[in-house]
Parts: structure tokens; C-alpha cells; sequence
């Protein structure tokens, strides 16, 4: 008969997702995420598999956690749906700007690191982003329904470029850009968007 886990296991994949999302995939070695679980490595394996099935299992988390918490943030009516997708971008704007938030997301340290050779790991990524594009897609039909947004503009060309604004929010921003310069990037990319007659006086 198994021996029952004593352990939570929810908090044992907390403290392996920060372990990787500090340190990176490579700079992480089972070492240090049995110091950051408190675990023995046969626990770890007996419970979670090896290294990569570690980082796949908070990595895929981390994912879905992130889109639903997107999806949500932009879920609502036609009327005011530009308006959220901007203040949600501009509040992306501001987080990338804080000092704090400098080490990025897990779902882009883990692109970076690892998509180039980790087949799992870049169609986890794409598929996010593909998400995320599609709710900002959503947004923008939603607005151009409401007649925010001028019925010849493209939402999905436009989404797409909303998801490229969004990505480089973060990696401007770990490199040291103030939140002045995010904000504007984000404000200048709505400027962009077709407007309506009505909406343009």
C-alpha cells in the first residue's frame, strides 16, 4: 500500500515555481528545490517526477492561471470594453515599471530559456499567447459592436499588435524603463487604434 502524502502539496509547487521563477530553469538544481520544499529528492521524484516534469507542472499552472486572471480582468459588456482593455494595459504599463516586478513573469523567463530546445514548453507559451491575443481580440469586436472602434478596422491585426505592446511592456521594463515611458507606449498604441466619427469628437 502507498504511504500517504504528508505534505501540502499545493504549497510544495509554490515553492518550486518561485524556485524557477527566480533562478531560471538551468540555474536550479534539485538541490535547491529540496531546500525550498523541505522535501527529499525521492519525494520529490515520487511525487512530481524529475526536474523537467517539475518545471512543466508549474510552468503549465502558472499559464492558466494567467490568461483566466486576463480573461477575467477583461470580461464584461460591448459598452466600456476599450476602456477596460486600456486601463488593463495600462496597469500592465505600471506593474512592468515596479522595482519589485523586475525578475518578469514565469511564462516569459521560461519562453526565453527554454522554447528554443523545449518543444512542451513552446507550444504551452504560444498557446498562452494565442490566449491572450484572443481576448484582447475579443475587446476590440466588442468595441467596434459598441461603435467605439471604426467598423473597418481589423480586430485581429489590432489584437495582434496589442499582444506584441503587452510583451514589450515587460521586457522594457526589466531592463529599467520608468513607468512615464510604459504608459506612453500603451496611450500612443490606443491613439493608433480607427476611431469612429463619434468617437473622435
Amino acid at each position: 500500500m502507498a504511504r500517504p502524502r504528508t505534505f501540502d502539496e499545493a504549497q510544495v509547487l509554490r515553492a518550486v515555481r518561485d524556485q524557477f521563477w527566480s533562478k531560471g530553469y538551468a540555474a536550479t538544481s534539485m538541490d535547491d528545490l529540496m531546500q525550498a520544499t523541505g522535501l527529499g529528492k525521492g519525494s520529490l521524484y515520487g511525487a512530481f517526477g524529475d526536474k523537467h516534469q517539475l518545471f512543466l507542472k508549474v510552468f503549465d499552472a502558472y499559464c492558466v492561471s494567467s490568461l483566466e486572471s486576463v480573461k477575467k480582468t477583461l470580461e464584461g459588456p460591448d459598452a466600456g470594453a476599450l476602456e477596460r482593455l486600456r486601463r488593463f494595459m495600462l496597469g500592465a504599463a505600471t506593474a512592468s515599471a515596479a522595482p519589485a516586478n523586475r525578475r518578469g513573469c514565469l511564462l516569459a523567463r521560461g519562453t526565453s530559456e527554454l522554447a528554443s530546445q523545449d518543444a512542451q514548453v513552446a507550444d504551452r507559451a504560444l498557446e498562452t499567447f494565442q490566449g491572450l491575443e484572443a481576448a484582447f481580440v475579443r475587446c476590440l469586436e466588442q468595441a467596434r459592436a459598441h461603435g467605439d472602434l471604426a467598423a473597418h478596422a481589423d480586430p485581429r491585426r489590432w489584437g495582434a499588435m496589442l499582444l506584441a505592446v503587452f510583451r514589450g511592456l515587460e521586457a522594457v521594463g526589466k531592463a529599467g524603463m520608468d513607468e512615464a515611458h510604459l504608459r506612453g507606449m500603451v496611450e500612443t498604441a490606443f491613439e493608433g487604434l480607427p476611431a469612429t466619427p463619434r468617437r473622435r469628437r
